[in-house]
């Protein structure tokens, strides 16, 4: 053994006692005043385990992610089958079928074709593919899931990136960038409509419960329109500015083009696959459009039927196409571990009142309005978005700003807007959608060192706007 090789063991095991340290440490010296229940501190203390173990990655992510059932065993914070069932929950059937459908791709080689496809029309330039990338998932993500969206997207960036020659999207900051650009975009698009998730429609609920009348969808979408716009400019710029100088991927456009024609017409295999995967798209995508008549046939069960309909496809010589101990091998299975680890440990903090004691913390802490009162609130559903889910962070967030800006004698509509606005955003932990490219390779510390960054950007640009915005009534309904 080097001593290179003897000291980088010494920092993991370093990195490894850290994480259990930090555990401890939140459940015995965290402020009884604040946190009064053990079950409190313990909760806290598990994100904390599971962000820094995530962050400096001396176990698998995947190991990672399975924390919350340990800690809940030893524990007991909150009721175990609500922890065990965030590992088998809707969005983890979704990404399963999606990856399913994604494999048969690589096995009639539909993600050569694909790849090649979208290389020929966007070029090498890591610009446009920043761009069209980052577009592309905010806009499917102001109706559609934002899960939905990215796990749908994910796979066909990742099969591009295989065929320049990116194979390993761990060692590969180009990759990672793409991927990080998707999730950011899949879950920042969702704040320019009411459609763009379930923590959009909590808050028009309570909207409705404050105004006593139906909200109007369309004014969600001028009142969001200018902070949208300012967080797509201002995340397209960050993005530009960190990527790698002087860099393309591999190839040229006429290369692209070559390899297509070479590849011929489509097999038969090849466009089923391909129907497959955009036929549970679309129906995942047009869910309103049936759920009244096939009220259980949610996006994740679609995505499931499609992948087990993809086990029926014959090959050429009418043997079977895809056969499980082939499969498996090619799903992503710890992207689904990582995404449940983030909805369990949310269920911890959830569960055990941690979320409340943080709004019992707002409340008490003596705000009377204005930019301070904007730049806390816009804070808090920013940290709540990262490590909870944006749905959990709106359900505790939204009623707890309406009771302190109601005790301190000023219209509460304004600033549920603006709690809206830190509901949709995170940007730096492995939680939500931003497992997905973890799930496929991406380094948590890439995207915290990265989302770090954009999240005190973004803040602060926020605040300002929100404040300006506010004093011009345009949130008053």
């Amino acid at each position: 053994m080097t001593k290179s090789t003897a000291k980088k063991g010494i920092f993991n095991w370093i990195h490894i006692l850290i994480g259990p340290i930090l555990m401890l440490l939140c459940a015995l010296l965290l402020p009884e005043s604040i946190f009064p229940s053990f079950d409190t501190r313990c909760a806290i203390g598990t994100v904390a385990w599971m962000a820094y173990w995530w962050i400096t990655g001396p176990i698998d992510y995947a190991v990672t992610a399975f924390l919350p059932i340990v800690i809940n065993a030893l524990f007991s914070i909150v009721d175990m089958s609500s922890i065990i069932s965030q590992y088998a929950s809707e969005t983890i059937i979704l990404l399963l079928g999606a990856s399913i459908l994604t494999a048969s791709w690589e096995i009639v080689g539909l993600d050569k074709r694909i790849s090649a496809t979208f290389l020929g029309l966007l070029g090498t330039s890591l610009t446009s593919h920043i761009i069209f990338w980052f577009l592309l998932s905010t806009l499917l993500s102001t109706v559609l899931p934002n899960a939905v969206v990215c796990a749908t997207i994910t796979p066909i960036a990742v099969s591009m990136l295989k065929y320049v020659g990116i194979k390993d999207i761990s060692k590969s900051d180009i990759g990672s960038l793409i991927l990080m650009t998707i999730a950011w975009g899949a879950g920042m698009g969702g704040l320019a409509s009411p459609l763009g998730g379930a923590m959009n429609l909590i808050v028009v609920d309570y909207l409705e419960e404050l105004t006593q009348a139906e909200y109007m969808y369309t004014d969600w979408v001028i009142k969001f329109l200018p902070i949208m716009v300012t967080l797509i400019v201002s995340n397209i710029v960050y993005l530009l500015l960190i990527k790698p100088r002087n860099v393309k991927l591999e190839g040229s456009n006429e290369y692209f083009a070559k390899m297509r024609s070479e590849m011929g017409k489509m097999s038969i295999q090849e466009i089923i696959c391909l129907i497959l995967f955009v036929l549970a798209a679309l129906l995942s995508f047009a869910r309103e459009l049936h759920a009244d008549i096939f009220p259980n046939l949610k996006p994740a069960y679609i995505f499931i039927i499609c992948a087990v309909i993809s086990f029926l496809i014959k090959d050429k010589n009418g043997e079977k196409l895809m056969k499980w101990n082939q499969v498996q091998t090619k799903i992503v299975w710890s992207l689904m571990y990582v995404f449940a680890g983030g909805l369990a440990a949310g269920k911890l903090l959830t569960g055990s009142g941690a979320d409340k004691c943080v709004g019992d913390l707002i409340s008490n802490a003596g705000l009377t309005g204005g930019f301070i009162t904007i730049l806390v609130i816009v804070a808090i559903t920013i940290i709540l978005s990262d490590v909870t889910s944006n749905t959990a962070t709106a359900a505790v967030a939204i009623p707890i700003v309406i009771a302190v800006v109601n005790g301190m004698g000023q219209n509460p509509i304004p600033y549920v807007f603006i709690a809206t606005i830190g509901v949709n955003l995170s940007y730096t932990l492995p939680t939500s959608v931003r497992s997905i490219p973890v799930g496929y390779g991406m380094k948590p510390s890439f995207m915290f060192k990265k989302g770090l960054i954009l999240t005190v950007i973004v803040l602060v640009l926020m605040t300002v706007l929100s404040w300006l915005l506010m004093n011009i009534g345009w949130f008053d309904l």
